[in-house]
């Protein structure tokens, strides 16, 4: 793992990307740039918008977060009634801007941009066939392969060699097409990554996840359903069904850690799955302590629903820093745990003295968690019971979702009592796997790959115990900008 690598790891699981579209709605750039900052918990590395004003595509994309990357006169320049955003997190492919999405290509259909959030499982099968045949790729981003299979479609329209290239890649797809005339938005047959419909005045608003319709106070209309695909044009709206119906494979993920408190996702308010995860540990895992605290900010209502079910009083032990940078420097000689430091501080006055449940939504390599009971110790709590609101994660993720290699997940290649000493901690639990899925409703709908091993989509030979972000390391050459 090299030093870029290592510093994104700090044993948490990574954001995936945001998507936000939007057609036939005045100022279109301006209201995407809003949708985007309200998804920015899902991607931090970059942000782009393209418009369209019927004629032309319009690029600006940049790296880090949304307002440090859009002005007004940027999103000035971005003009027309039609639009689409993303935010980055890196999936395959290096943080280079070069890899900044949306991505603009030309074709012989004419000028498209492509904003995608999830994982192209076959992506490096099919890119390594897309050069033999001659392909010159500008990126190393898996979305671009899709872009290159439309233009060696033998289909003659747009949308065919759409339906063609996306029936060739195989993993998990929400994705946003903007032609000049019209916006495309698909997703996978499996479903693994959300996408919403808004209805906004006369317009309409496509987003990973509601909070973003809410910024810009449009309507919430319905989720789109696994592989349909909806054409948006100035004659009306189309959804199709075009391609091989698959079983459902939800990220459960999404409502574990990923998404927002206040979003609807797939169909379901986040608030109250995660609280339910909680009161449901506070049933399994029980433990005599004096107070109930969270581990924040992905884990407070799963903590207020283990306060609730258990009658032990809520406390804030920890507060977090939201100014952290992406990446620091470490003086690992000089100063300990000062990564740790940097982002939480315990409250002396709450924890001293007390027996504290600590609840946290999972965990990867366990660092964190080991730096934060340390922490706790030396601010004076008395006993320290870990409660983790989901299974353990034991495999990687290759839709989507930056979790790091097996090889990397403590719960991988230690016992849980072996994992309870590493952390330092008097008792340590996990939430069952059934019992995270019956709160998140219709169980058998959802990927819990990561917990379970049982992936839903093939993988690529060879691929399977490797970081998914190592299909295109051999391309990483490029200065970080």
């Amino acid at each position: 793992m090299g030093v870029e690598s290592a510093m994104r790891w700090r044993g948490r699981p990574r954001e995936e990307c945001g998507i936000v579209g939007l057609f036939q709605v005045p100022q279109a750039a301006n209201y995407a740039y809003l949708g985007a900052y309200a998804l920015q918990h899902r991607g931090q590395e970059s942000a782009g918008i393209v418009s369209s004003d019927g004629e032309k595509l319009y690029r600006y994309a940049g790296m880090g977060k949304v307002a440090d990357v859009f002005t007004e006169e940027k999103l000035r320049q971005l003009v027309g009634q039609y639009a689409i955003a993303h935010n980055r997190y890196s999936t395959t492919g290096a943080s280079f801007l070069r890899n900044a999405q949306p991505i603009r290509l030309e074709s012989r259909f004419g000028p498209m941009a492509l904003a995608h959030n999830g994982n192209l499982t076959n992506a490096w099968q099919l890119r390594k066939r897309l050069e033999q045949e001659g392909s010159l790729f500008q990126t190393t981003v898996d979305t671009e392969v899709i872009g290159h299979l439309m233009a060696r479609s033998s289909e003659s329209s747009f949308e065919a060699a759409l339906v063609d290239a996306l029936s060739q890649v195989r993993g998990a797809y929400s994705l946003l097409v903007l032609t000049p005339t019209a916006l495309y938005a698909i997703r996978d047959p499996h479903g693994f990554r959300p996408l919403v419909l808004g209805q906004k005045d006369q317009g309409w608003v496509l987003a990973s996840e509601t909070c973003a319709l809410d910024i810009i106070d449009a309507t919430y209309v319905r989720d789109l359903m696994p592989g349909e695909m909806l054409c948006f044009r100035e004659t009306g709206i189309e959804s199709r069904f075009p391609f091989t119906p698959q079983k459902t494979s939800l990220c459960v993920f999404e409502f574990v850690y990923f998404s927002r408190p206040d979003s609807l996702v797939f169909g379901k308010p986040v608030y109250n799955i995660r609280y339910e995860m909680g009161q449901r540990l506070a049933r399994e895992a029980p433990a005599k302590a004096d107070l109930v605290m969270p581990v924040p900010d992905s884990s407070l209502v799963a903590a207020l629903g283990y306060a609730a079910e258990s009658g032990i009083p809520y406390h804030m032990g920890l507060i977090r820093s939201h100014y952290i940078g992406r990446t620091f420097i470490e003086p690992d000689q000089k100063i300990r745990d000062f990564g740790a430091k940097l982002k939480y501080n315990a409250i002396k006055s709450v924890v001293e003295g007390k027996s504290i449940v600590v609840v946290d939504d999972s965990i990867m390599r366990g660092t964190t968690q080991r730096k934060i009971a340390k922490m706790l110790r030396q601010a004076g709590a008395r006993e320290i019971h870990v409660r983790i609101a989901s299974p353990p994660t034991r495999h990687p993720c290759f839709y989507g979702i930056d979790i790091p290699s097996q090889r990397d997940l403590i719960a991988a290649t230690h016992s849980l009592e072996e994992i309870r000493r590493y952390l330092g901690v008097d008792t340590l639990a996990y939430l069952s796997l059934e019992s995270m899925l019956e709160a998140a409703r219709d169980p058998s709908s959802f990927c819990a790959a990561c917990f379970s091993g049982e992936y839903p989509v093939p993988l690529d030979e060879g691929v399977e115990w490797s970081n998914q972000k190592s299909l295109f390391d051999i391309y990483e050459i490029e200065e970080k900008r």
